[in-house]
């Protein structure tokens, strides 16, 4: 499979190109404008190698960093607009793996990535396997990528099963239509909400009662859909 690899930064156009260009090269991208949401993406699905800007709004990147190593071994290259020596001494000690600064040679950022991910390659480190997560009569095993429900296994596609599961990880919670295109689909589909809608309608088909009168994913107008524990 295809190394993974989470691209975060508050600049959309600088997170479309970039996005683009990797997969250009060969990797499977998500993306993400704000640390938190990165954060979110690695309790999802742990990306092989994180690209992290440092000036980000919320949480800053060096912030991200440390909470991202209380769960997770991850490598992480900054990929910052600031150029001051300090930043990059802290990002490396921090335990950040390479830092480079905008703007950039593309070619340039393919030849460190590559030389970051042989690097943990030939550390071994295990990879991180996401938690099983109960919501009300849900049981959703992302590592199997099952459902159960009350004894019951459901059958999900691919992009349903990680639109449920996302929607699982804020369970209780509104997650915005922006958020779960980023989340679920990545940055080519910025943009186009409508395959939220459609997923989400076939969720309720496989998982409601009643479709019509969803009380399971619920609808908050204007913003997005919150999973709540039946």
């Amino acid at each position: 499979m295809n190394k993974h690899i989470l691209v975060v930064d508050d600049d959309t156009l600088m997170r479309r190109s970039l996005s683009l260009s990797l997969e250009q090269a060969g990797y499977r991208t998500s993306a993400a404008a704000t640390a938190e949401a990165a954060l979110a993406i690695v309790r999802q699905e742990p990306p092989d190698l994180l690209l992290l800007d440092i000036g980000l709004p919320g949480m800053d990147g060096l912030e991200a960093l440390k909470k991202l190593h209380q769960t997770h071994h991850i490598p992480v290259i900054f990929v910052t607009a600031r150029r001051r020596e300090l930043d990059a001494i802290l990002a490396l000690e921090l335990g950040g793996d390479d830092y480079i600064t905008k703007p950039f040679n593309t070619d340039l950022l393919l030849a460190h990535i590559k030389a970051v991910l042989r690097r943990s390659s030939e550390s071994g480190a295990a990879p991180t396997v996401p938690e099983p997560i109960q919501v009300g009569d849900l049981l959703i095993d992302p590592a199997a990528h099952t459902v159960e429900q009350n004894g019951r296994f459901l059958s999900f596609t691919a992009k349903e099963f990680q639109l449920l599961h996302t929607l699982a990880l804020e369970a209780g919670h509104v997650v915005s239509v922006d958020n779960l295109v980023s989340r679920v689909w990545g940055a080519e589909f910025a943009g186009e909400p409508q395959v939220v809608y459609v997923h989400i309608r076939w969720l309720r088909e496989k998982l409601e009662e009643n479709p019509s009168h969803p009380q399971r994913i619920v609808t908050v107008r204007g913003i997005g859909y919150k999973l709540v524990p039946q």
